[in-house]
């Protein structure tokens, strides 16, 4: 099983985002490590596992969402977004949004474009490798969309 969590928050970071969203509430994706840390990309510190309850005290809504998989494929995954620790968060994603760039990328990385590659890698195969090639950013929105296209979501 992948486990993928959406969060956000109310500061301008997640308002920015949320404008470019058109008001979706998702502003953040990291996922949650078999060690209980959560992996993602943020604008502080880059790619890094961060303690599961690093940001208690400022998100304000969040959503787990566990994504069918074999060990196998939650090991890729899990050894992708581990082999991407330590690389510096894509600041240029944001202004992809508006320009052109390639979204998969491995030289640094926007949030929800870590999370959007490590699924689609050939070893994990949760989505195929050309997943939205033609696009220049994967948002959190549009990941919890994808991902929706797959699992039943339904509160």
């Amino acid at each position: 099983m992948i486990t993928i969590r959406f969060v956000t928050g109310h500061d301008l970071v997640s308002d920015g985002i949320r404008a470019f969203e058109y008001g979706f509430w998702a502003t953040h994706v990291e996922a949650l490590m078999p060690d209980g840390t959560l992996l993602g990309a943020h604008a502080e510190g880059g790619v890094l596992a961060r303690p599961h309850d690093y940001d208690k005290s400022v998100f304000t809504r969040e959503l787990y969402v566990s994504i069918p998989a074999t060990a196998a494929q939650t090991d890729a995954f899990h050894s992708f977004l581990r082999s991407q620790i330590d690389k510096p968060y894509d600041f240029k994603a944001i202004a992809g949004i508006a320009l052109e760039r390639d979204w998969q990328s491995t030289n640094a990385w926007f949030c929800s474009e870590l999370q959007a590659a490590g699924l689609c890698r050939p070893e994990v195969a949760i989505f195929p490798p050309h997943l939205a090639t033609e696009f220049n950013h994967v948002t959190p929105r549009d990941l919890l969309l994808i991902v929706s296209g797959r699992i039943d979501l339904a509160a």
